[in-house]
Formats: structure tokens, C-alpha cells, sequence
């Protein structure tokens, strides 16, 4: 299994001093992922959770949707030239009787790209894709309650990724993405070298533990909010997603569509709402003047 550190030797420059030590870098690997046995995506990835990223990749393409639709995922091929197995090629089975997407040049560049089929053709995939609808979901009662966050609660979220990422901690170098409660109960987090493999880590291992969609729950990511993002908490039911960074216009207009919340900025106590307000419980005095 690839490791998800690495250590080389640098020159360190300070204050006019110049050293030689050792530094841990975050390790970046290829993943080729089969479906079926056939090539479907490669991603440059953070070796580690490699058979959740593969499961959460299919998910938010709109291949997966349950757990008993997943048969089985398995590392192949790939052998090292002393014979070993490089662990970077996944061969994920789909369950008898699920169906198998066709395979396109346009459908890989659709998957495999964080820009995508741009514009009107995008949106329209991923509502065509979707499993289930962004909806606040019925509550432990079994009454209907509109999720409500705080900004209070909102704010505190990006600490509170920031404190438990355990390698970036070491390398500097990953982003992270972690899954919150409405209640702001940390329930995962994963980290890697791209933000889109760190969601899918997240998704996938809910897919393989049955927990999908992930209605309630509150996506926080490191860096900006980008189509891909937004198209993936879509895709796994998720209402809100926030960010510490800006959106694009892509996924403003995909939160608009789907009724996805949307926050951008989120640093300190601000933060812009993109979409979605309804879903952020501002004081009287401010909700009656949004819009």
C-alpha cells in the first residue's frame, strides 16, 4: 500500500542561514479506476481510503446509489517491476442486474475534469443524475423540520475541520474535507491531495456503511467551492455545503437549481450565503431584508 507521507531532504533558507534536513511531503500516486473490468478514470491521489474513493467517485457520477448496488472492489494489475503490486489500479463490480453506464471519451472528460461540460449541459446532467432531491429530510420525531444552522454554528466549522487534519499537520500540503451533523457533531473527515478525492472519500465511505443519502448533514471543504463540489454533495443528498474560499459561477447556478445552501468565504465570523438562505437562521432583523 502506497504511504500517505514521504521524506526527502531539502535546503532551508532562514534569515540568511542555510541548512540541510530532512521534510515530510504529502505522497501523490495515480489511481486508475475499473468499472467491470474496464478503464473508466484516473486520479492523482493521496494513497489510503482508495476503495471509498472509488465508490464515492461512482456515486457522484450517478452509477452508485446504495450499498447492496456495489459488489465488490478489489486492487489489480499494476504489478511493480520486482513483482509487487503497485495498489493503484481498483476494479469495482457492480451488483448483478445494476446496469452499467456506457463508457465515452465525453463521459471521462466530464468525470475527470474539475471545469467539465460547461454551463447548461452540466446542470442538466447532474439533475438527471441524481438519485434523490436536495430536501430536509424528516426529523427523529418523524415530523419535517427545516434545517436550521446557526452563523454562529457555521463559523466554528472550519476550526474544527482545520483541528482534526492529522497529516496536514505533518506535510502542509492536503486539503481536507469533513461531514458535520446540523448539530455540528463531526461525523468524518478525510483528507487528501485534491479536494474532490477527499469529498469522495467521505461519500464512498457512507455508500459502504449504508448511509446514503446523507440528508441533514452539512459538507465542509478547505478551499473553494467548485462545480465539482457542489455536483457531488448533490449527488449524495447532502443540503449544505460550505467553504473557506469563493465559489465558482458554476456552482452558485447548480445550488440554485437543486436547492443546495451554498457558503463561500467562510473565515473568522463572515461568510456569503450563495444559495439557499432559507436553510440559515438569520436574527429577524436581517432575514426579513435578504433576498
Amino acid at each position: 500500500m502506497g504511504r500517505v507521507t514521504e521524506r526527502r531532504r531539502v535546503v532551508r533558507i532562514r534569515d540568511g542561514a542555510v541548512t540541510t534536513r530532512p521534510d515530510t511531503l504529502v505522497a501523490e500516486e495515480p489511481m486508475e479506476i475499473r468499472l467491470n473490468g474496464r478503464p473508466l478514470a484516473i486520479t492523482m491521489r493521496t494513497p489510503g481510503d482508495d476503495f471509498a474513493l472509488a465508490a464515492g467517485f461512482l456515486v457522484s457520477e450517478g452509477v452508485l446509489a446504495r450499498a447492496d448496488e456495489l459488489q465488490s472492489i478489489v486492487y489489480c494489475a499494476g504489478a511493480t517491476e520486482d513483482g509487487g503490486n503497485t495498489y493503484n489500479v481498483v476494479d469495482v463490480k457492480l451488483a448483478p442486474g445494476v446496469a452499467v453506464p456506457e463508457i465515452t471519451l465525453e463521459r471521462n472528460v466530464y468525470t475527470t475534469s474539475s471545469c467539465g461540460l460547461c454551463g447548461k449541459a452540466s446542470l442538466d446532467a447532474v439533475r438527471t443524475q441524481a438519485h434523490w432531491p436536495i430536501d430536509d429530510a424528516a426529523g427523529p420525531d418523524g415530523a419535517t423540520a427545516p434545517v436550521r444552522l446557526t452563523p454562529e454554528l457555521l463559523a466554528s466549522l472550519p476550526e474544527r475541520l482545520r483541528a482534526a487534519q492529522r497529516v496536514f499537520d505533518r506535510t502542509g500540503g492536503l486539503h481536507a474535507a469533513a461531514l458535520f451533523s446540523e448539530a455540528g457533531e463531526l461525523l468524518d473527515i478525510r483528507e487528501d491531495v485534491g479536494r474532490h478525492n477527499a469529498v469522495d472519500k467521505l461519500v464512498g465511505r457512507a455508500l459502504q456503511k449504508g448511509r446514503l443519502p446523507l440528508a441533514r448533514t452539512v459538507l465542509m471543504v478547505s478551499g473553494r467551492a467548485s462545480f465539482e463540489l457542489a455536483q457531488k454533495a448533490v449527488m449524495a443528498g447532502i443540503p449544505v455545503l460550505a467553504a473557506v474560499s469563493a465559489p465558482s459561477s458554476l456552482a452558485v447556478d447548480l445550488a440554485e437549481e437543486t436547492g443546495l445552501t451554498l457558503v463561500g468565504f467562510l473565515r473568522g465570523t463572515s461568510m456569503n450565503v450563495y444559495a439557499g438562505v432559507d436553510r440559515v437562521a438569520l436574527p429577524a432583523s436581517v432575514a426579513g431584508r435578504s433576498g
